[in-house]
């Protein structure tokens, strides 16, 4: 009898490991367990959805949580919604969620939309995005402090029914609910622990396909399949081993050498030694997206609160020339405020012409003797970047330039992102460098900032009364063609005061190992990870 027994044992571990060869009872990507290496180019400031503004974050971000909607090839598709119902004047918007579930196991709700949203309109939590809401009723007052939150269109109509409804008509509102600050955050988590977006752990709870599995500060990140999500069975990678890589060059090494699957924005940047390299061995991608590099001015500032001093460094950079000779990736000149790939912002509109270091000498002169200056030497300011070879790089270009065409000594600072980023917003700077991403694929996202020096994403302390104005008209105007004009018209009053000194508009440069499938940014420079897989 025993060694009967023993026979069927081993029948029964034979079969066992059949079975387990065949995948029998284990989903394939289980099974394979896939992983994927990336790397980001700093430590990410804050992994909130409703206080982060800066890229690292974003990529991680948009990987670990899900707003109502998002994008996919450039489309906007329901997300943790099912149905989204839209009366007919175009002001209320219902959504209907779906079963979706938080990391833990919690039902996400209706109430968690709402409350991440009345979080970052509160304006005592200081988010620097809070603006990005005021399309819905009461926002704007709310945010300002001259509203109360009861006041907001908002209504949890019950668990799984949301009811938004807007001051006017806002034709990419779906668009905005794809975005970061839309996101739902965890409301017992957050009660529980006010800090909880700092460190991984318990409180870290997410309702997109990944997990917060681990952040060693300043060293790695990693993401794992959030078993909980509602498309999990669609989510190929089970494990996203993300390395903060400052050096661009080091990160360039890392993926020659195969310890990196892909290489470009947001996953860091490809090292400008690197570009043609890669263009020879022909795997180099080059996309446009709506994204410009740009210098921004404090102007509160001791020589930059000048107009006409403004103006003279704006126009005597040399931008196809950085384009050509520095960076190298088939860049274009930044025709203003807005990048040229956005609809309606096409065409030229005469900013800059070929005397640009003509106009700018003359503007400096008016400046200097505005200033009460005799010589150029005695404007001191200085250029402020956060850490990267590419900016460092671009820098001194910019640097060379001024020197040669203008005569002015300009200094560049380099710092790391956080303190880069509190110096922007303190307008304890000069000059400081901006890249800005389209956060949905209209002008208004690149022009709204501006609206009033107290825009949390305005570190210029500049602002226009006609400016505003001509943006709050926009808004409610039905004509796209008259809405275009409009926003044309503000851009024209910002781009002859230069508060902002548009560079070059960006294309994203990405190189990825053949096994890779599904991995490109989208328009505007986002990658969910949710559709990649690796085929190893």
């Amino acid at each position: 009898m025993k060694k009967n027994n023993i026979l069927l044992l081993s029948l029964l571990l034979a079969l066992a490991v059949i079975l387990a060869a065949c995948n029998f009872g284990v989903s394939k990507n289980e099974a394979s367990e896939k992983e994927i290496n990336l790397v980001i180019p700093t430590e990410p400031p804050l992994l909130h959805p409703q206080l982060a503004i800066d890229s690292a974050s974003s990529a991680i971000l948009q990987n670990v949580f899900e707003g109502l909607t998002t994008i996919k090839d450039g489309e906007v598709i329901n997300a943790v919604a099912k149905d989204i119902q839209v009366s007919e004047d175009l002001l209320t918007y219902t959504f209907t969620l779906r079963d979706a579930q938080w990391s833990n196991g919690d039902t996400v709700t209706a109430g968690d939309f709402a409350y991440a949203w009345k979080f970052a309109l509160n304006p005592e939590n200081g988010s620097r995005y809070a603006s990005i809401f005021y399309p819905i009723k009461g926002a704007e007052n709310y945010n300002l402090g001259i509203g109360n939150e009861d006041d907001l269109g908002i209504k949890v109509v019950n668990e799984k029914t949301l009811e938004v409804t807007l001051e006017h008509p806002t034709p990419y509102f779906l668009e905005l609910t794809a975005f970061k600050t839309y996101y739902p955050i965890h409301k017992a988590s957050v009660e529980q622990n006010d800090k909880w977006y700092t460190d991984a752990g318990e409180t870290y709870i997410t309702n997109g396909p990944f997990t917060l599995a681990d952040w060693r500060h300043s060293s790695s990140i990693t993401l794992e399949k959030n078993r909980n999500y509602w498309d999990a069975e669609n989510v190929a990678l089970n494990k996203v081993n993300i390395s903060i890589v400052e050096n661009e060059a080091t990160a360039s090494m890392m993926f020659d050498a195969g310890e990196v699957d892909f290489l470009g924005a947001p996953f860091q940047t490809i090292g400008l030694d690197k570009i043609n390299e890669y263009k020879d061995e022909g795997i180099l991608n080059i996309s446009n997206y709506a994204a410009i590099y740009a210098y921004t001015f404090n102007t509160t500032g001791e020589f930059t609160s000048n107009a006409n001093i403004r103006k003279a460094l704006t126009l005597a950079i040399d931008r196809q020339g950085l384009i050509d000779n520095i960076i190298k990736g088939e860049q274009t000149p930044a025709l203003g405020m807005v990048p040229s790939t956005v609809p309606g912002f096409e065409e030229d509109r005469g900013y800059f012409t070929d005397n640009n270091i003509k106009e700018a000498k003359t503007a400096l002169e008016t400046g200097m003797e505005e200033l009460g200056i005799n010589n150029p030497s005695e404007i001191k300011i200085a250029i402020s970047i956060n850490t990267s070879e590419g900016h460092g790089v671009i820098a001194q270009y910019i640097q060379e330039g001024w020197h040669k065409n203008l005569g002015i000594d300009v200094s560049i600072d380099n710092s790391e992102v956080q303190v880069f980023l509190d110096k922007l917003t303190n307008l304890d700077y000069d000059i400081g460098r901006v890249g800005w991403v389209a956060d949905y694929n209209d002008a208004y996202t690149f022009l709204e900032p501006y609206d009033s020096a107290n825009n949390g994403n305005n570190v210029t302390g500049w602002e226009n009364a006609s400016y505003a104005a001509l943006l709050k008209k926009s808004i409610t105007e039905k004509e796209e063609k008259t809405r275009i004009g409009l926003l044309k018209q503000a851009e024209a009053i910002a781009m002859a005061e230069f508060p902002i000194a548009p560079i070059y508009n960006y294309t994203n440069l990405y190189v990825k190992k053949d096994y890779v499938k599904n991995m490109e940014p989208n328009a505007l420079g986002s990658i969910y990870l949710k559709y990649v897989d690796v085929d190893k």
